[in-house]
């Protein structure tokens, strides 16, 4: 029974609690339709918040986009509407709220789904807290972007990349995402090769202290110039050039990094000497099950 009371006190006491014009106030959706939403506010009035009060977003749905239960922040407009509500804007409140909310993102770096709402010179627009924020063409993928207007409408994954109140600026990525994406790719190819592999590259650079090799899939390794052939060798474009083919061994796997030999397989026996291809499929158990059978037989 204290309790009951306590909770009673508590809504009595709210319902006392002066509201002026200005103040933000948190309510939760308890009708919303295509004219806007209507809060509980724990007061004595409702909150109503109109449609074109609600978001600055282009072609934002109501409907579609506010649920009954959401908890929603708006300054108040009015204390009475004409009708014994509370007028609100959630658009207002956004404007103090949501650059404070966008400083965090780009502390915590989380990834944000956004819809490509309009392409305009050198990048694509998309909303994020009801702020507008650009994502310039060189961050909407690993390489550059020519044609933004592929992008429209399309849901993408970003990151908050810069933000600035005062200039009214809010940049956002989908480049880091991407990149994050790719190595933890990348690693997982990496995870299932097993030393003692022996394939075919192809070369793609030529370094003072070895040449990097090209296996497929996005992997590549290293052949140190000591590991490239029996006799000794000052440069590795005495015996290689860029575009070679060259059947390699793996012979170690360290912080993500492949080294391989040619030089190993110079005097290894022929029986020894068994090439193989790798093609890693999409999926993660896939590729453990494809990869283990592929590689039962293979002499280290």
């Amino acid at each position: 029974m204290s309790e009951t009371m306590k909770d009673y006190e508590k809504e009595l006491d709210a319902s006392f609690k002066k509201i002026e014009e200005g103040d933000i106030l948190t309510g939760t959706v308890i009708s919303v339709d295509e004219n806007g939403v209507i809060l509980d506010l724990k007061y004595y009035a409702e909150g109503v918040i109109p449609a074109a009060d609600y978001s600055r977003e282009p072609g934002f749905n109501l409907k579609e986009s506010v649920q009954i239960g959401d908890e929603v922040s708006a300054t108040v407009v009015k204390t009475d509407d004409g009708h014994g509500n509370i007028l609100l804007s959630k658009v207002e409140a956004n404007d103090v709220l949501s650059w404070q909310k966008l400083a965090a993102l780009k502390e915590s770096k989380e990834i944000l789904d956004v819809v490509v709402k309009g392409a305009v010179k050198g990048g694509v627009v998309a909303y994020v807290e009801d702020v507008r924020g650009f994502i310039p063409a060189s961050k909407l993928s690993l390489s550059y972007v020519e044609d933004t207007n592929d992008y429209l409408n399309k849901h993408i994954q970003v990151q908050v990349f810069d933000v600035d109140k005062e200039k009214n600026r809010l940049i956002l990525s989908a480049r880091e995402v991407l990149r994050q994406k790719e190595e933890e790719e990348r690693k997982n190819r990496i995870s299932n090769l097993q030393i003692g592999l022996v394939t075919e590259g192809t070369v793609e650079t030529l370094q003072p202290y070895g040449a990097f090799v090209n296996l497929g899939n996005g992997l590549s390794g290293l052949v140190h110039i000591s590991q490239i052939s029996q006799k000794r060798i000052a440069k590795p474009s005495e015996v290689l050039s860029v575009g070679d083919k060259v059947k390699v061994k793996i012979t170690a796997i360290k912080d993500g990094k492949i080294s391989l030999s040619m030089k190993a397989l110079e005097d290894a026996p022929a029986e020894e000497i068994r090439e193989e291809t790798f093609t890693l499929p999409e999926s993660k158990e896939q590729a453990t099950t494809s990869l283990a059978s592929l590689f039962a037989n293979i002499k280290l």
